[in-house]
């Protein structure tokens, strides 16, 4: 296997230390800004358009010493114009080095594809002199050869964008990973604001406060006997019993609306006590269940509480 090799296992993954080829093309409208848009979310280094004859360098850029690029997706269409027609010599050449791109090939019958474009008033590249039928004609000539290549047909006509997106991660996220939504939990005072990229807000002030507790006022949610007195009042056992099943109803239906970046944040007054043990708890849930989380505790040391 040479040095600009990349390598895809048996079950068309790319392996953990290799590298993935993604080339997402087929009939304008249906639906490529929407695949791109999704292999970007999947962490892939994204290219929209770009023309065939330059396959070859992106893959040796991305092969080079110390290179951190792992998964390429690329956009290769009619938009290209007489570049387009280099395609499927540029697919032969990275095979004849040992290099196999995977193949999205994504369709629609005509009529949706006309409606399509009405509604986005956007001209069709290969219709300059013609209606929008006739380009959608033209491309669909065009696009046969690399339709019989594709390794992955998907058929957009009655397809939601959030199913095209469920589709696109089904096939290219290995198996073990399909959680790839990462999770922030963070906890806030109140009186300091509400985090303004917070998804889902959880106000904990209805919890005793051990603000008003001499011996526990000067720590923090992150010290033990703070964190006993939240968790074992009789009120937080019914919060979490709650809150707890509810985090994990939600976060499989964000993930399967292609969602792929989650922040909850718990707030109480301070954002010293109640929201931070809340939020160390609420992260140790999510975890568990296999999501990536990351937890962030914004006004922890900003209330500087007398003893």
């Amino acid at each position: 296997m040479t040095a600009d090799t990349i390598d895809i296992d048996d079950y068309g993954h790319a392996n953990d230390n290799e590298r993935d080829l993604v080339l997402i093309t087929g009939m304008s409208g249906a639906g490529r800004t929407e695949a791109i848009h999704t292999f970007e979310d999947l962490g892939y280094f994204c290219i929209d358009n770009l023309p065939p004859a330059l396959l070859d360098q992106l893959v040796e850029l991305a092969a080079l010493p110390g290179s951190r690029i792992r998964k390429v997706a690329v956009v290769c269409d009619v938009r290209g114009g007489v570049f387009f027609e280099d395609l499927i010599a540029a697919i032969d050449r990275l095979e004849e080095r040992g290099n196999h791109p995977r193949i999205l090939f994504l369709s629609a019958d005509d009529r949706t594809l006309v409606r399509r474009f009405k509604e986005t008033r956007r001209r069709h590249p290969l219709a300059e002199v013609g209606s929008v039928a006739s380009g959608i004609a033209e491309e669909r000539r065009r696009l046969e050869a690399i339709e019989r290549r594709a390794d992955f047909r998907v058929d957009t006509t009655d397809l939601p964008p959030q199913d095209l997106r469920a589709l696109i991660r089904e096939e290219f996220v290995p198996a073990g990973h399909e959680n790839q939504m990462m999770v922030t939990v963070s906890s806030f005072g109140f009186k300091y604001g509400v985090p303004i990229d917070a998804d889902i807000v959880m106000d904990v002030r209805f919890l005793p406060n051990p603000h008003y507790i001499d011996r526990l006022r000067p720590k923090t949610g992150l010290d033990r006997p703070v964190r006993a007195y939240v968790l074992e009042k009789p009120e937080t056992a019914v919060f979490l019993d709650r809150w707890l099943p509810l985090v994990e109803f939600l976060l499989p239906n964000y993930l399967s609306e292609g969602k792929t970046a989650l922040h909850i944040a718990l707030g109480c007054t301070g954002g010293k006590h109640r929201s931070v043990a809340l939020a160390e708890r609420t992260a140790e849930f999510i975890r568990q269940d296999g999501y990536t989380v990351a937890v962030t505790h914004r006004d922890i040391a900003r209330d500087k509480a007398r003893p």
